[in-house]
């Protein structure tokens, strides 16, 4: 250790040591100014940063903005978020680099400065002030008179002991200079050495980052110099077609034809030639591809007082004639069926080109921007007016073209069958059911909406509430806007009101809470119905013993079911189908080649599986032996089961049972109970309330446990889901549904089997057809991406008509267990 001021010297109080001390101290007060300056400067540099972070951060914020902006541009998209979180790292790395400067520079500096300093400077003034004592001591002991001994002994005391404390205080005087000598040097270099590291580790993260980003920026440039040039490409195709439509313009002009400016037309209507000076030949198309046969900007007058006139941008669509006037709006439908409106000529106005659509109830006045326009605006309207009455007597209803599914059928031909219901239809039959006339919730009459998942119907305030609500709790749809499916709609026809309202509402008038009326304020219905549903306030809580009961009660009912279905009457067999010119020797039915139905010999069709191997397979057994029919799947395990007691009752074994025993109101209460959707019972094969919905053989009670979130492809311990199960029992609808639903129909059972290999054993051509149609519509949409969402139009028309098969006559798809039924 070096030693700044010596002890010994510092005893003798030479001038030698006077000078180091006066030295010394000039360097601490120096060292004090130094250090004072460098923890202010360390101050504003952090300051500094933390704004710099601050604009920083804004800046990748922009990024981030300007990455969510071109979310259509995948490249730009990606590219940008990557950049905006690596500059959000580096702004990070910032950060720590700043917060280990104040400790290193600002904290451990201040702290020294502080601390050290301040025990230097009290020394130093001990010091001063005892050294002004000595010399005060040594100048009355130098003058104490001779002859006069008390005051000499008297300055020889004073003296001996000052000079004893200045010894004291210069040795303390002394060690702190020397202490803070060698601490000082310690103390600034440890915080220079870690601000230092700081900076290594931030210079090294910022390489680490930008070499893990290297590549894609690497990428990036490559794919940037290809942008560049076909920028200047499409800038030169750009630049040109801007010059031939200019150069077109002015043909136009100088020849006087009517320019179309505003009006477009999608596929509906087309010229001849562009621009030219014939008149234009215009044809009408109402099959355009978005179901728009003309469009473009009219006049329309108003129907005020003062008779207005207002462009707006009208539309021919579905029969209708619309207009909005931003593209934002909602259309205004200014006549709904186009088959009941005249359109004709206005000669007696002032305003040129004008023409007026007339309807029962009222008529609308429209000018056009050209005698050409006018025209093509009659004739449109014509022209929807005379396809409307084309496809009403076609179809015998009002059809919409773009929303209605193809009418195709597997079934015999010329039966009408009930489609997918909307509008009156539906309303009609839903408050039919008891309690559906009113809102479940509020009592308003006339309800316009339905919870399909609850079974209810609902007035317009209480389906908003129900929307807020989550689709956890409550799914709302319209009874008049949206379109049913028929098991849909028995599923609504199953419930209703009035035994939702026995199960949500059992406890409500012991607990005295009051039921909403209508016109009450909305914030009332909401607690109301929020307590109702989501938390379940007056559900009556069954007991153990009544739960017990209720279980047994449905495991009874199940097996009432079962063994009423195994004793039916039989049907009378099939007729003994009759060989005529163009059937196979052996009467097996003929395959047309253009249609894909196979006509059996009870006069019903079928889908005929076209793949080799099962083509083949029909021929050598048809060279064989005679036909016969399909063989029956495994006969359902529900009827087998046996009802064990469980271990314990809960409202999941009620849920189970119910489901088997295609009781709607007990599982609706079970779910009211807390009841797990997706249930496993596992003293039977883990098998789920869906699973044994499938085994009851109601397509009504799939749809209800899916509707309510049941998991489609939950597999039993076999490995089997739902497909499975269905396609074991030859329940044709319940695979339809399953399929519509995202079941997997690739899932495996422990014994390798697909749903496929099953039906195929089974030779059910129905459900076979599902399967291979499910699949090809599956690869369809992998293959076509974005461009065709919803797959292939055959395969929706199809499943659409087995979906009304299965609901409205559903012992067309039962005849394999017919035909077995009747085998000797």
């Amino acid at each position: 250790m070096k030693i700044t001021v010596d002890f010994e010297e510092c005893l003798k109080d030479s001038p030698r040591f006077r000078a180091t001390i006066e030295d010394v101290e000039g360097e601490v007060c120096e060292l004090e100014s130094k250090l004072d300056k460098m923890v202010k400067l360390c101050i504003g540099m952090i300051d500094a940063g933390k704004a710099y972070n601050a604009a920083n951060k804004q800046f990748v914020n922009g990024i981030r903005e300007l990455a969510q902006q071109s979310a259509k541009d995948e490249v730009i998209e990606s590219s940008l978020t990557k950049f905006a979180e690596s500059l959000q790292e580096m702004i990070n790395y910032h950060t720590i680099l700043f917060d280990q400067a104040q400790r290193s520079i600002k904290t451990q500096l201040q702290t020294f400065v502080k601390d050290d300093l301040r025990k230097f400077k009290e020394a130093k003034k001990q010091f001063d002030k005892v050294s002004e004592e000595k010399e005060a001591a040594l100048i009355k002991n130098a003058q104490a008179p001779r002859n006069k001994q008390h005051e000499v002994e008297e300055a020889t005391n004073i003296l001996t002991a000052t000079r004893k404390c200045f010894r004291h205080i210069v040795l303390d005087y002394v060690l702190q200079i020397n202490v803070l000598q060698s601490k000082k040097r310690s103390e600034i270099l440890k915080s220079m050495l870690s601000f230092m590291y700081a900076h290594l580790t931030f210079f090294h993260q910022g390489y680490d980052l930008f070499s893990e980003l290297q590549p894609l920026m690497k990428q990036l440039g490559g794919q940037l110099d290809q942008l560049v040039v076909d920028a200047a490409k499409e800038k030169r195709d750009m630049e040109q077609k801007h010059s031939t439509i200019q150069q077109k313009a002015a043909l136009q002009e100088v020849t006087e034809v009517d320019l179309l400016p505003d009006c477009r037309s999608f596929c509906a209507w087309r010229s001849t030639s562009d621009f030219s000076t014939d008149d234009t030949k215009l044809e009408y198309n109402v099959d355009a591809d978005n179901g728009i046969a003309m469009e473009g900007y009219l006049f329309k007058r108003a129907s005020n007082a003062f008779k207005t006139w207002n462009r707006r941008w009208f539309s021919i669509q579905n029969n209708q004639l619309v207009y909005q006037k931003k593209f934002k709006d909602n259309p205004t439908v200014v006549v709904e069926d186009l088959r009941l409106c005249t359109v004709k000529h206005c000669e007696d106005i002032e305003r040129r080109f004008c023409f007026e659509v007339v309807s029962p109830t009222k008529s609308c006045m429209m000018q056009a921007d050209s005698e050409k326009l006018r025209q093509a605006w009659i004739k449109a309207v014509q022209n929807s007016i005379a396809t409307a009455f084309r496809d009403k007597g076609d179809n015998g209803e009002k059809l919409d073209r773009k929303s209605s599914t193809s009418t195709g059928s597997l079934d015999s031909g010329g039966e009408p069958k009930e489609r997918s219901l909307k509008g009156e239809s539906a309303l009609q039959k839903v408050l039919t059911i008891p309690g559906n006339a009113c809102c479940c919730d509020c009592g308003q009459p006339d309800p316009r909406w339905a919870s399909i998942n609850l079974g209810i119907t609902l007035c317009i305030q209480c389906s908003g509430i129900h929307r807020s609500l989550g689709v956890h709790f409550s799914k709302v749809r319209s009874l008049t806007l949206d379109t049913w499916e028929p098991e849909l709609l028995k599923l609504m026809c199953e419930l209703g009101n009035k035994v939702i309202n026995q199960i949500y509402e059992a406890r409500r008038e012991e607990l005295g809470a009051r039921k909403p009326q209508p016109g009450d304020p909305r914030h009332e219905v909401e607690a109301y119905i929020k307590a109702k549903y989501v938390d379940r306030r007056f559900v009556r809580r069954p007991s153990d013993e009544e739960l017990r009961n209720k279980v047994v009660s449905l495991s009874k009912q199940e097996k009432r079911l079962s063994s009423g279905s195994e004793h039916l009457p039989p049907k009378a067999p099939p007729p003994t189908p009759k060989l005529h010119p163009g059937s196979g020797a052996s009467g097996q039915p003929v395959k047309s080649a253009d249609s894909g139905i196979q006509n059996n010999a009870d006069g019903s069709r079928e889908m005929l599986v076209t793949t080799a191997p099962t083509n083949s397979l029909a021929e050598a057994e048809a060279a064989e032996s005679p036909p016969m029919p399909a063989p029956l799947p495994p006969p359902s395990p529900c009827k087998e089961v046996l009802f064990y007691e469980p271990k314990e009752y809960s409202p999941g074994l009620q849920l189970y049972w119910a489901s088997c025993a295609r009781s709607l109101p007990d599982m609706a209460e079970a779910l009211a109970h807390g009841a797990e959707i997706n249930w496993v019972s596992t003293e039977e094969d883990k098998k789920t309330p869906l699973i044994m919905a499938v085994h009851g053989g109601s397509l009504v009670t799939c749809e209800f446990l899916l509707q309510n979130a049941a998991n489609v492809n939950q597999q039993d311990a076999q490995g089997r889901g739902p497909l499975h199960h269905a396609t074991m029992l030859g329940h044709t609808g319940q695979v339809c549904l399953f399929l519509k639903r995202g079941a997997n129909q690739n899932a495996a059972d422990i014994d390798e089997k697909t749903p496929l290999s099953i039906a195929v054993e089974a030779a059910n051509a129905d459900i076979v057809t599902l399967l291979r149609l499910a699949k090809m519509n599956e690869e369809m949409r992998e293959a076509e991406g974005p461009y065709n969402p919803s797959g292939d139009e055959t395969y929706q028309d199809i499943f659409q008509d087995f979906t009304h098969m299965a609901s409205n006559d559903p012992d067309k798809l039962n005849r394999y267990q017919q035909y077995d039924a009747q085998r000797p």
